[in-house]
């Protein structure tokens, strides 16, 4: 590689290398001898006689007079009366990587050299940065170097090759500067949609560290993403502005649930997987491409299906990459449960889960920072660095000095810029640091707000049902009585996970899921109706209305909207089934099963085998029709015009003016019901009808007198 993701973002003019000679120093409990007049032993080892005289060179030089008085000098006792053991010197460790680090910076060749970035125009640039914890933006003025025509491009957008000058260099040389990649969209695009996309790429760069603090076995990052504005240019175009990265570019998902053989890895698929637990369904972070486990442009899917641009495809995104998703091993490991899947779905997904179970996650230290080909055999800083900085809770990350405002990471205890007393480089370097960790427990705090904020929910039905009735005992959800022992509360919304079944089974009545064969000319036979069915069921128990009424009248034999094409058989068990489900659509809400049961129950047609005529269940369910405003969401359709108010009220009160089958006669009553029919019959200019009801409402006042 030749430059540092973002990831692991650090200064330009500080960058760590594999450290090769780290010395130790031997410290004894007993001195023998001064410093000035020790004499090696000749059975001490060469290694130690090297530290020794490695040791006598510095302290001539004055560089550990800090660690170690003059007034201490080491001996060397005899082998057998060693007992302490070998303590490493941080400060000499650090002093030598920064040796070999600015030593590689002056003699390594420029990746882009070739490119003549460096006799561009220098331009200035406004860089906007946003804070995912804080949900804020920031802004700073930085120096570049551009192409002026892309080097690459895909289906939207096109890229340049771009040097940065650090913020803190030293000098104007721009061989040292970093190398980024400025992307922009290819079609003229709104301005918020370059702020859309930054937001999404920092929310998800958040969800990976949220990740990373699980302590999977395998650590990812997402590249920080700014917005460059051009302000000199006409137009003051903008700009995506990352870190350049060398490697093979993998693509592990999409975001419409499409994923490669080749490129089935279990680390992304589980990310994608506990992003949407985690999270509690909210979203799911998926498009997940990148170079190793360093990723960019990932897409994120909400429940509600707004924000973070056109790709953002709601459910139905979600549906896409379960349908796809086989857990991993690293799901187990985290703890996540699997979604619900028909044995069909299971068995389309077993050459998956075979490339899965054969690979192997391999931890590699040098993913995170550059390190030079001709050194990758020799010993590596990051395992100092992680000794350091690694902790269960943070993923060993060194974050970029002119950055760190904006990171969320926690510096490690030892820095290179810890010990340039004399670099003026590094004391700018030491006042940001400075600053940044008074900040830093702040941070960190934020972070832990997000982290406590967020409440992990189960991709399995069974699990999702048991959280819904716990959160019914506690008062968190509206809905109607209980439906049984069988059937859970249900509420009109439904939870995120039932619509995400629901999704499921759309698409597969549209043939999204059929074979490549049979999508050109899609037949009935083609698609999979008992996977559809499955999921329509699960989608069901999980509270959603729409797949509630779609499965009621599918079991009983009427018209349904939602899979329109499946069919079951007409057996007392079915039909049995559907009364059930038109009985929790009542409770849920829905209008015309309340009308439905009202009927069955009046007239004892199509209830099933397992209910009987009920005149007190029929008066409770036309009283509640009545009651329920049948108008849509934006108020242009009125349902109660199949079934007008005073044509129910009407026949409750017929009801109430014969009595039986458990209703007790009551004229009164229904003369109230007539007459209020007959006022709501006359506002709806049916005038012979009002007059009907208000002939009959008499005839039922006379009754009462009787």
């Amino acid at each position: 590689m030749s430059s540092v993701s973002s990831a692991s973002d650090m200064e330009e003019d500080c960058i760590l290398l594999p450290l090769t000679e780290i010395e130790v120093v031997e410290e004894e409990e007993e001195s023998t001898s001064s410093d000035s007049a020790e004499e090696i032993p000749s059975s001490v080892s060469k290694q130690r006689r090297v530290s020794l005289a490695s040791i006598r060179r510095q302290r001539k030089l004055g560089t550990l007079a800090s660690l170690r008085p003059a007034s201490q000098p080491i001996s060397i006792p005899a082998r057998e009366q060693r007992q302490t053991p070998v303590v490493s010197i941080p400060v000499k460790n650090w002093r030598i990587a920064i040796q070999k680090a600015r030593e590689f910076v002056k003699n390594s060749p420029n990746a882009w050299q070739k490119f003549g970035l460096e006799k561009h125009a220098t331009e200035k640039a406004t860089r906007h940065r946003y804070n995912a914890l804080r949900k804020s933006w920031s802004e700073d003025t930085v120096l570049v170097k551009m192409e002026d025509e892309p080097f690459d491009h895909g289906a939207m957008r096109e890229c340049f090759r771009l040097k940065k000058l650090s913020n803190f260099s030293r000098s104007l040389d721009w061989n040292r500067a970093s190398n980024y990649v400025a992307k922009r969209y290819i079609e003229k695009v709104e301005r918020d949609v370059y702020f859309e996309d930054v937001k999404l790429q920092m929310d998800a760069k958040l969800w990976g560290e949220e990740f990373n603090r699980h302590d999977p076995p395998k650590k990812v990052d997402i590249m920080q993403v700014v917005m460059l504005e051009f302000k000199d240019r006409p137009g003051s175009p903008l700009y995506h502005l990352e870190h350049f990265i060398e490697g093979k570019y993998i693509k592990y998902n999409s975001n419409s649930g499409f994923v490669e053989d080749e490129s089935l890895r279990c680390t992304p698929q589980a990310f994608s997987h506990f992003t949407f637990e985690r999270s509690s369904h909210n979203l799911i972070v998926v498009d997940i491409q990148g170079v190793g486990d360093l990723w960019t442009d990932p897409q994120i899917h909400t429940k509600e299906g707004t924000d973070y641009g056109d790709g953002n495809l709601g459910t139905k995104g979600m549906a896409l990459y379960f349908h796809s998703h086989a857990c991993n091993r690293i799901c187990k490991a985290l703890n996540l449960t699997p979604f619900d899947l028909s044995n069909t779905e299971i068995a389309s997904l077993e050459r998956a889960q075979f490339i899965q179970t054969s690979s192997k996650t391999i931890l590699r230290g040098s993913e995170e920072i550059v390190i030079d080909p001709r050194l990758k055999n020799t010993g590596d800083i990051t395992l100092f660095l992680r000794q350091r900085s690694e902790s269960p809770r943070n993923s060993p990350r060194v974050s970029e000095s002119e950055d760190v405002a904006m990171s969320t990471s926690v510096s490690p205890p030892y820095s290179p810029i810890d010990f340039l007393d004399d670099d003026p480089f590094a004391a700018s370097l030491r006042r940001l640091r400075s600053d940044s960790e008074n900040s830093s427990v702040t941070r960190e705090a934020e972070h832990e707000e997000f982290a406590r904020r967020q409440v992990s929910r189960p991709s399995c039905v069974t699990l999702e049902v048991n959280f819904r009735r716990m959160s019914l005992i506690q008062g968190q959800l509206t809905g109607g009585s209980v439906l049984g022992e069988k059937n859970p509360r249900v509420c009109k919304e439904g939870s995120i996970l039932g619509r995400v079944h629901l999704e499921m089974a759309k698409y597969h009545e549209n043939g999204r899921f059929a074979p490549q064969e049979g999508l050109n000319m899609l037949h009935q036979e083609e698609v999979d109706w008992d996977s559809a069915i499955f999921h329509l069921e699960k989608a069901a128990v999980c509270g959603v209305l729409e797949a509630i009424v779609a499965l009621a009248r599918m079991f009983l034999q009427l018209p349904h909207d939602v899979l329109e094409g499946a069919h079951v058989e007409n057996t007392e068990e079915n039909t049995n089934r559907g009364v059930d489900y038109m009985r929790m659509a009542a409770v849920a809400g829905d209008r015309s099963a309340m009308i439905y049961l009202a009927n069955g129950y009046h007239t004892g047609i199509g209830l099933g085998t397992e209910r009987e005529i009920d005149w007190v269940e029929a008066t409770r369910w036309y009283s509640q029709a009545v009651s329920q405003s049948g108008e849509d969401e934006e108020g242009c359709y009125d349902a109660t015009m199949e079934d007008p108010a005073y044509v129910l009220m009407a026949k409750e009160a017929e009801l109430y003016r014969q009595g039986g089958h458990g209703l007790e006669r009551d004229p009164e009553r229904a003369a109230e019901l007539y007459n209020e029919a007959a006022e709501q019959a006359m506002a709806a200019m049916k005038g012979r009808l009002a007059s009907k009801y208000f002939m009959i409402a008499e005839e039922c006042w006379g009754e009462m007198e009787e």
